[in-house]
């Protein structure tokens, strides 16, 4: 079965997955979101942080497959509560709305010992967005990301940049790669709703992502 998914991926942790699937959810009209693995529970979980951040209801929201306490690597935040993660209980939910699907980590982050979440990634053939930050070193890891989803075969729906502007950058990676930018989301700690909807719909190309779950 086709699904009309896309896949929010990074170029590591900590750089921007959440608060752009936040406004992908409310830029595209009656789009779910599921995060299928959920590692580390203390600060609250993504799903929990894309609700508060979009202000949409629970329903629009599906429940992981996986929850592990422990702020770590899938396969360790796993193993620490005595789980092996299975592959099989992660196929994409059968909906019929746009879903948007956030990832764990960078791509080769660990589901199990021989399981990465590029694997994952791959199983779906579901495109994939992946987001970079701005600043020093992103060229290096921004192209050896789209190179190991290349090298699977993976579609790569676009680069979506999360930072502060940084104009070469911006330019040299898509220029290198041939991924289109699909913008750039400013840096925004906490911001509200509408001034996160504001900035999605400024700076990030909603169109051309709404094209890849047509």
């Amino acid at each position: 079965m086709s699904h009309r998914a896309i896949v929010v991926t990074g170029t590591d942790t900590d750089i921007g997955k959440t608060i752009i699937s936040a406004g992908l959810m409310m830029c595209i009209k009656d789009a779910l979101y599921w995060k299928p693995v959920q590692a580390g529970m203390n600060d609250g979980t993504d799903t929990e942080r894309v609700m508060a951040l979009s202000g949409l209801p629970h329903e629009r929201f599906l429940p992981e497959a996986y929850q592990f306490q422990l702020a770590a690597s899938p396969h360790l935040a796993a193993k620490a509560e005595d789980v092996v993660i299975s592959p099989a209980m992660l196929k994409i939910p059968e909906v019929s709305a746009p879903l948007i699907i956030e990832g764990a980590g960078g791509l080769m982050v660990p589901l199990t010992d021989d399981f990465l979440m590029i694997d994952l990634f791959a199983r779906w053939h579901v495109p994939v967005i992946l987001v970079a930050r701005t600043g020093l070193g992103t060229i290096n890891h921004s192209l050896l990301s789209i190179e190991a989803l290349k090298a699977r075969n993976i579609e790569i729906g676009g680069i979506l940049f999360s930072g502060e502007p940084y104009d070469e950058n911006e330019r040299i990676i898509p220029h290198i790669s041939g991924v289109r930018s699909l913008g750039r989301l400013p840096w925004m700690p906490s911001p509200e709703h509408a001034r996160l909807h504001l900035a999605m719909q400024a700076h990030v190309d909603i169109a051309a992502i709404e094209a890849l779950l047509a």
